[in-house]
């Protein structure tokens, strides 16, 4: 089997190539990336002793040829995006542009090749809600708070009418926010940038009006299981699932932290993403399929810091 994903290098991408060359050991693998975040390290010490093989393509999906590449490729799983969701306000134009057009030509290439397409979409297109949603959630009960947010619900829309107009083979995962370690993690997103600032020393920067809202988050390894889940199930009729692990608080993630590094600081700070209600989303649909959710949000953040614990950063 030949499997292309696209932002391979990324935060979930370097934790992909390695899971699936577990689950798949037979495949060839084919990680594409431009490496605009410079993130080398996420293709070191790739798994060795299997007989399916890596391929490493350094390219941007919106300007390689697309039909060579995926030609052939049983699953292509499209990663690739600029995904700061709060930074996206000062750079709108340019996550539309980059964003949008990627999805369309990755699609459009999975139509011409016959390969299946996973999409990855988020849970942050629900924006404000004061009850549990689901998928069910009509398209003008959707209230997107941010740019990335919004170019993510016209991503969805043009995957959706190629498989009405083009019989595309394609799921819509909507993400929870993604917590855990890999090679290519970043630190922009909640967990992740409360476990690097604890360790550091520096005060957690909290929203001001966040702290007790719920949000959806995903555990890393929950997502990998949730994508060879798709595949192994043939999963590709078009459908949307909500794929997350845990609905937190604020308080709840720094609470755990806390376990972790008793002695922290919190600074509450403005942003731009400030109407938001705390909203719950349910992942009932994708359990339906036979999935179950394994992740553990303290397991997760120990690890973290314990990666990070074993850095070469001094702390004052």
């Amino acid at each position: 089997m030949k499997i292309l994903i696209t932002g391979a290098l990324g935060h979930i991408g370097s934790y992909l190539v390695r899971y699936l060359a577990r689950y798949f050991p037979e495949s060839e693998i084919v990680m594409v990336d431009n490496l605009l975040t410079q993130r080398f390290a996420s293709l070191f010490d790739l798994p060795s002793d299997r007989p399916g093989k890596y391929y490493f393509v350094e390219g941007d999906v919106n300007k390689i040829n697309l039909t060579n590449l995926i030609k052939d490729s049983n699953v292509v799983i499209h990663l690739a995006a600029i995904t700061d969701a709060a930074a996206s306000f000062e750079k709108a134009d340019e996550v539309e542009s980059n964003n949008y057009n990627a999805t369309v030509n990755i699609a459009k290439a999975c139509v011409n090749a016959n390969s299946r397409l996973i999409i990855l979409s988020s849970t942050s297109v629900y924006g404000s809600q004061n009850k549990l949603v689901d998928e069910n959630c009509l398209a003008k009960d959707l209230k997107p708070q941010s740019p990335y947010a919004l170019t993510k619900l016209k991503e969805e829309k043009f995957v959706k009418e190629l498989v009405m107009t083009s019989s595309l083979k394609t799921v819509i995962c909507r993400f929870g926010t993604i917590f855990g370690f890999s090679p290519g993690i970043r630190f922009h997103t909640a967990v992740n940038k409360f476990c690097w600032q604890a360790l550091m020393g520096q005060p957690i920067t909290v929203w001001s009006t966040a702290y007790d809202q719920k949000r959806p988050y995903l555990d890393l390894n929950d997502a990998a299981r949730a994508i060879t889940h798709i595949i192994n199930n043939d999963l590709f009729n078009g459908s949307t699932y909500n794929i997350l692990t845990h609905n937190l608080t604020v308080r709840d993630v720094i609470e755990t932290i806390k376990e972790n590094i008793p002695d922290i600081k919190i600074s509450f700070v403005d942003s731009k993403i400030m109407n938001q209600l705390s909203y719950e989303v349910s992942a009932d649909l994708f359990k339906s399929t036979n999935f179950n959710f394994q992740g553990d949000i303290n397991k997760a953040i120990s690890e973290t810091i314990s990666h990070l614990k074993h850095s070469n950063y001094h702390i004052n």
